[in-house]
Formats: structure tokens, sequence, C-alpha cells
């Protein structure tokens, strides 16, 4: 893969799988690939090279990690506190977060100039980090670092277990206690190319009126996320007072 710049093996690139990561990767070609944004795709053998179909691939294992690790750490709670929990943990604002405070941003290779946003650049190569590994290493390989070096180290999974997370239900509560129709609408279904996965854009709308929108990839998410986001301004405004914590 001779598409790519010859400074990704640099001292950040070696320095972030043996600080974060404690491995050192064989096919690193695979890793560039997990880094490479749509925006900065190559072409080869008229197919476009990016990070999408690993990012495809590391959702999934991301996915059973994740419910394999909550069921075993947490053997007395039900499908839904379990499901819940996994839902945050996997949720495209929590992977951001984690990209960001892992150094991940400063490996991504993306068009800057291109106006794209990218607001979930970083969730989506972590995703596409986990599939390279997965495909170079094994699942068994894959779920230790992710367990040790990821999940028990960057993340407050006790923390995020009593973090109110379903701002939406709240946000209908509100409304009926305030006598307000609270509604959410998928204005618009994104798809880049033909290999990515869709996104949904949820609009909430408070008594006709809009508010807060939210792209995720699935509706439930991007509703959530909508929610938060109307919830927070809500309270920000005095609509909505908190009890204190």
């Amino acid at each position: 893969m001779l598409f790519f710049r010859k400074n990704k093996e640099s001292k950040e690139f070696n320095s972030f799988f043996t600080n974060i990561l404690g491995y050192t990767p064989r096919h690193t070609e695979l890793y560039h690939v997990a880094f490479t944004h749509r925006s900065s795709s190559a072409s080869q053998n008229g197919h476009r090279i990016n990070n999408e179909r690993l990012e495809y691939l590391g959702d999934a294992v991301l996915s059973t990690v994740v419910a394999d690790f909550l069921y075993r750490k947490y053997p007395y709670q039900g499908e839904g506190f379990l499901t819940e929990l996994r839902s945050k943990i996997v949720s495209r604002a929590s992977l951001n977060k984690l990209a960001q405070k892992i150094g991940l941003l400063e490996l991504i290779d993306y068009q800057r100039d291109s106006g794209g946003g990218f607001k979930s650049i970083g969730g989506n190569a972590f995703e596409a980090l986990i599939g390279a590994m997965y495909i170079e290493k094994g699942y068994m390989f894959t779920r230790k670092v992710l367990v040790d070096k990821v999940l028990c180290t960057y993340l407050d999974v006790d923390a995020m277990a009593t973090t109110d997370w379903n701002f939406k239900s709240k946000l209908i509560d509100w409304g009926q206690k305030h006598h307000k129709k609270v509604t959410f609408e998928v204005v618009q279904t994104i798809a880049q190319t033909h290999a990515s996965r869709k996104q949904y854009e949820s609009l909430v709308s408070i008594d006709g009126q809009p508010q807060k929108s939210a792209v995720e990839f699935s509706i439930k998410a991007a509703e959530q996320l909508a929610a938060e986001k109307t919830y927070k301004d809500l309270v920000e405004q005095g609509l909505i007072v908190q009890a204190p914590a």
C-alpha cells in the first residue's frame, strides 16, 4: 500500500501503540488504513481505500467485547442495565471523547480544509483501529487490549453506570408534566459512499417548534443525543430545573 505517506511511520505512531495499547503491530499498513478518513481516501485498483470497512468490522467487535466485559463485571444485573450501559460506552459521543483522551486524533489522516466537519472522526477511527487489531491479532488479543488498556484505564465504567442517560424519557416526562408535546423526527438519512454505514439525523420539536438535532448511526442513538442536547439547552434557559445532586 504505497499510497501512504512515509511520515506515517512516525515517533507518534509507534509511541501510540507502545505506550497506549502496549504492543507493536507487525502489519502497519493495516493500521494506516484504519487511520485514513474517507476525505483522504486513496485509489487502488479502482477502489477507494479508507477506514470505513474496518470501522464496520470494529463496531461489531467492540460491541461484543463490551457486552462480554459487562456480563462478567456485573453478574447480578439484568439485561436492561447491561444494554443501557453498553450503549453509553459505545455511543459516538463516548468514543469521540475516548479517541481524544488516548491521543488517537493526532494520527488520523484527513483533509482538514475540506469543510466537512467530521464530528465523529475520532470515534470512527477508534472502531477502525479495533477492526485492524482484530484482523491482525484475533479476538482474544483484541479483547485483552480493550479491557486492560482501554476500558479499565481510560473509562470509569462504574461512574458511567450511575450517570443519567435516558434523556429522551426525561424530556418526554418533562413535556407531559408541563403539557408540552415532544416529538422526534428523522429529518435526513446520510450515506457518504456506497460502503458507508448510514447515519440518521434526528430533530426534537416541542409543540411543533424545532429544537436540537443530532446525527448518529442508529435512529435510537440519534434521538438520545438530540434529546440530551435539547434537555441541556432547556436547563440553561431555566425552563427545566434540576434537582440538586
